[in-house]
């Protein structure tokens, strides 16, 4: 059975990314791109679906310390044991050519007895490779895969395995280097680990140097979260994968256990914030850059996702073969949910175009050509029912964040015409935008309770009316908005933090999920608004201590099990870390309210 979601840390290359338990065992790999298919999926199964362990021998250590070497993503695992002490260092150098897994087993402190299994399944466990050995490295061949393993420690196959045992002493350090090719492709030549591993935390370091965060109370998390959606980053295109996982669940043993190697547009506007306030500039116009390419075309048939180079298909179908994480079954490749129309990235896009121009990344105005296009749709495109945020598989309705979105849509469009001199119909779009604002106050608000609430005609809260503030639809200190929050906080919250919706509803929506941490950010962001600075300050050190031992969140958190859930790690929750530790310093730039301002008053 794989480990707890919280035991794993992050490796990665801007292309593809592993998981590294605690253990000392990689248990999720996907080579050569996020949405490849697995080498290594013991997360999704047994150990026999495919994992290399780099551990003591001799049962499970004493103690087992983890870090990331400082302003890196180098990890160190440190395992005490009766015979002493071993760390295994482990890294992915930002890609060159092929993709590489560099582990480094450094004697401490007496002698330790180590193993060595790896166990090698391409296309997500199903496939066994053939496994040779020549030129004094393991070559493993399966199809259009290929890996050859570089050490000068003697392996040997036993049962579908490669095994080896061997004993590291104080001082002493240990290579291994796993390499990927086409296996229609000469194997590529054996590296200097060393070399290899000093030059990917320089690589690190040196990018961690441009964080504009400064010596904030926050910059360990900050840079940490940064390190993920750089990690996360896929570097040829510059889209960002949601996540480097697929199928870890939203609730154990349930069957919303979804894909998120692919590209959300809903997160184009947090990651622009966090990347553009943080000081990257680079990563951001990349981002930016993607977004356009990826929405190129027919503007009625926009996505809300696409693949990390802007591909479209992204099929869903199950593994059969794999056991889920923790029996959470089926295991998913690919995402149905593409297919579903979702009115609020329209929003998301004009708002992260709008935002991009305002922190002066250059305006392509074959862009703005592309942005008239959609917003010829939209105008009549706005008042359809569509799936809302959460991607419930349901009937549509007219959901109040996705009218909200379409707002911000027309709102940034004005504001594009007024503030940059752009060309478009902005008496017409000033009269739709004050239109849906009109709509919203009128149909989303429920007297009786004195709040918002999640779609025209509902009674049920959802935690996405907390972004009418951020987005500036409303300010924090309506009364609207303060009855909105004052209901969240009385119905939506459990254990401290902030649910996307009642659990104990019957029309479709899943029970027993965890909370969704990215809710709880905006709660605290909408603390900071309302001059609750104290408990915004309280609830933000209460999200930051769900964090691992090596700083990483997931989507979700079982406040009841005190456990992770959902994919891992997940770039829309250190999203919400990097706005939130900037909304809380008051000498910084704060995200909330630079997102707002400027709009008009309603």
């Amino acid at each position: 059975m794989s480990q707890p979601i919280e035991d794993y840390a992050l490796i990665g290359d801007t292309h593809t990314a592993a998981l590294v338990g605690r253990d000392g065992s990689i248990d999720w790999l996907c080579l050569p791109r996020f949405d490849s298919g697995a080498c290594f999926s013991a997360l999704l199964g047994e150990p026999k679906h495919g994992r290399w362990l780099l551990a003591p021998a001799e049962g499970p250590p004493r103690q087992v310390r983890r870090r990331y070497r400082p302003e890196t993503l180098v990890l160190e695992t440190e395992f005490t044991t009766p015979e002493g002490v071993v760390r295994v260092v482990d890294c992915m150098p930002p890609r060159d050519r092929v993709p590489d897994v560099l582990r480094v087993v450094e004697g401490v402190k007496g002698q330790v007895r180590m193993r060595l299994e790896l166990v090698i399944r391409f296309d997500y466990g199903s496939v066994v490779p053939w496994v040779t050995k020549a030129d004094g490295a393991l070559h493993a061949v399966a199809g259009p895969d290929a890996l050859i393993l570089h050490t000068p420690v003697a392996v040997h196959g036993q049962g579908l395995t490669t095994v080896a045992d061997f004993t590291v002493s104080e001082g002493q350090r240990v290579p291994f280097v796993l390499r990927w090719h086409p296996s229609n492709e000469s194997p590529p030549p054996a590296l200097d680990v060393e070399a290899e591993v000093a030059d990917t935390e320089a690589w690190w370091r040196e990018w961690s140097s441009h964080c504009a965060y400064g010596a904030g109370p926050w910059r360990e998390a900050v840079l940490t979260s940064l390190r993920v959606l750089k990690a996360l980053t896929y570097a040829p295109t510059g889209g960002i994968v949601a996540a480097a996982t697929t199928s870890l669940p939203e609730r154990l043993g349930g069957v919303r256990n979804w894909d998120y190697r692919f590209c959300w547009l809903r997160d184009a506007t947090f990651t622009l914030y966090a990347l553009m306030l943080s000081g990257f500039q680079d990563e951001a116009a990349a981002w930016r850059d993607w977004l356009l390419r990826s929405v190129a075309g027919d503007p009625a048939k926009l996505q809300i996702m696409y693949g990390v180079a802007g591909e479209r298909r992204l099929t869903e179908q199950p593994l059969e073969w794999l056991p889920g994480y923790e029996h959470s079954r089926p295991v998913r490749t690919g995402n149905a949910a593409v297919h579903q129309f979702q009115l609020d990235v329209f929003g998301e896009l004009m708002d992260a175009l709008h935002q991009a121009r305002r922190v002066g990344i250059p305006t392509d105005h074959r862009a703005w050509k592309l942005t008239r296009v959609l917003m010829d749709w939209l105008e009549s495109g706005w008042k359809q029912p569509d799936d809302g945020i959460w991607e419930v598989r349901g009937p549509k309705q007219h959901f109040t964040h996705s009218k909200v979105m379409a707002w911000v849509a027309f709102d940034r469009a004005v504001r594009a015409v007024e503030g940059f001199g752009m060309e478009g119909p902005v008496e017409r779009w000033r009269k739709i935008r004050d239109a849906i604002h009109a709509e919203v106050r009128e149909r989303a608000w429920d007297s009786r309770r004195g709040a918002f609430t999640q779609a025209y005609g509902s009674s049920r809260l959802d935690a996405s009316l907390l972004l009418m503030p951020l987005v500036g639809f409303l300010p924090s200190e309506d009364p609207r908005m303060v009855g909105t929050v004052s209901a969240i906080e009385r119905e939506l919250m459990h254990g401290g933090l902030v649910r996307r919706y009642p659990a104990d509803e019957g029309d479709g929506l899943p029970r027993g999920e965890g909370v969704f941490l990215a809710c709880s950010f905006w709660l605290a962001d909408n603390y900071v608004l309302q001059g609750r600075v104290d408990e915004a300050r309280a609830l933000f050190q209460r999200l930051l201590g769900l964090r691992n031992d090596v700083g990483l969140l997931s989507e979700e958190y079982d406040p009841d099990e005190k456990r992770l859930l959902g994919n891992f790690p997940q770039a829309f929750s250190h999203m919400g870390v990097i706005n939130t530790a900037f909304n809380l310093t008051e000498h910084l730039t704060s995200p909330a309210e630079h997102r707002q301002s400027g709009n008009g008053e309603h």
